[in-house]
């Protein structure tokens, strides 16, 4: 790879909209179905301020898409509901859970274990090159450059 720096680079891109803790955490909530701001809250631990903002930000980015429920005698609120472009991330966070756990688990073992609905069997992640080989570390990749649009 060249070491000089990358214009119009798509991983300085992403990181710009998802590249902080907080967004992460809130992520994976809605993932594991958690839609409303104080369970959010409960189970990231994320300050109220915190949390605010970056539920605006997932939802301006469209990655979440707000959606108002009324309990019975309270006002209408808002839960946030995973968008398309949300759930096309889901690939990335189980690629860090499985980093996680494989160099960061405690003794006992990851806190989670990702299985397949359908059969049980787990999940893991690889990747496959469109004629579906697969691609077994990053020396098995050659980078060459995309289409540019010229200003």
């Amino acid at each position: 790879m060249r070491a000089s720096r990358v214009d119009n680079c798509s991983i300085e891109r992403t990181l710009a909209v998802v590249g902080e803790k907080w967004t992460f955490l809130v992520l994976r909530e809605a993932f594991m179905g958690v839609r409303r701001f104080g369970d959010l809250q409960a189970a990231t631990g994320a300050p109220r301020q915190v949390l605010s903002a970056r539920l605006t930000r997932l939802v301006e980015e469209g990655m979440l898409r707000k959606a108002p429920y009324q309990e019975p005698g309270q006002r209408q609120r808002d839960e946030y509901r995973l968008t398309a472009k949300g759930m096309d991330l889901y690939p990335i966070l189980v690629a860090l859970m499985h980093w996680g756990d494989r160099y960061l688990a405690d003794a006992g073992g990851p806190p989670v274990l990702l299985t397949h609905r359908d059969c049980g069997a787990p999940v893991t992640l690889r990747l496959r090159c469109d004629d579906d080989h697969e691609v077994p570390d990053p020396r098995s990749v050659t980078p060459i450059p995309g289409p540019r649009t010229v200003v």
